[in-house]
């Protein structure tokens, strides 16, 4: 009798073991995983915390894109995208680095996207010190200030932006031995937040985002060329048409709010393109 059950439930568990095997195959083929399509932002530093904010919203509108950003200098950038590296996407914080790529024939046309403002920054120790009073560009002439971090002017949009205001001021042969050169702007930040610059130039963006340095000073727009971002589409993209449904979503009132609120603003009539 033993030897009957035990036939039994071997033959149980043998047509039990048949019928996984039959229904698994089936049910891994009913929700297959299907890749997800791969966008390569090339961006401004600037504008980390912006595009970082909106890399989880736009994730939750097209979770079949992964959105990877490569932030640094956009002169960096655009010698990346000259020498080759993959990039779906180009967003420039100054026209020079974008009209390069344009003349080259390596993006299509391109369009500006935001605005910026240059600031000049202090350690927040420095500004309570001085009980929040503001400066002057003459100012950073004087003793007090040591040492100035500017971003490289030939490669840094921020830093052509600054000895353009500063050679209009007639400021920059008199500030430049104090003068310490950055790769790019969150890098001018960095050395004002950790004290090795007693003041630095960066964009109200980044001022924005510092709870380490503030904004001792705005620099008369009139020193220096509006600062713009313009966006273009990288023509070596395989994903042309996913690269554009981004740039449009920048656009949106969802993400200008995320702009705004970092610093930056929409480009005016007069100097939009």
């Amino acid at each position: 009798m033993k030897m009957k059950f035990g036939y039994i439930f071997t033959l149980v568990g043998l047509l039990a073991w048949v019928l996984a095997g039959c229904s698994s195959p089936a049910a891994v083929q009913s929700t297959p995983s299907a890749p997800k399509t791969e966008l390569i932002v090339s961006a401004a530093a600037s504008l980390q915390d912006s595009l970082n904010t909106l890399k989880d919203q736009y994730g939750k509108l097209h979770p079949d894109i992964k959105l990877t950003f490569n932030y640094a200098s956009s002169g960096t950038l655009q010698k990346q995208i000259e020498q080759g590296a993959p990039a779906d996407v180009f967003i420039s914080a100054g026209m020079k680095q974008m009209k390069a790529l344009t003349d080259a024939s390596l993006v299509e046309k391109d369009s500006v996207l935001l605005q910026n403002k240059l600031v000049v920054v202090v350690p927040q120790d420095r500004a309570k010190s001085t009980d929040n009073k503001g400066i002057t560009l003459n100012d950073l002439a004087g003793p007090s200030f040591l040492k100035l971090a500017v971003g490289e002017p030939a490669t840094v949009p921020a830093g052509q932006y600054s000895k353009e205001s500063l050679t209009k001021a007639r400021l920059w042969d008199k500030l430049e031995p104090k003068m310490v050169f950055a790769k790019d702007v969150r890098q001018v930040l960095n050395y004002v937040e950790t004290g090795n610059a007693d003041a630095g130039l960066v964009y109200l963006t980044d001022a924005k985002s510092s709870d380490k340095a503030v904004v001792a000073l705005e620099i008369p727009e009139e020193l220096h060329a509006p600062i713009l971002y313009p966006e273009a589409i990288v023509k070596a993209t395989k994903h042309s048409k996913e690269a554009g449904e981004f740039l449009d979503f920048l656009r949106t009132d969802e993400a200008m709010s995320v702009f705004s609120k970092d610093g930056f603003s929409a480009p005016s009539t007069t100097t939009g393109k």
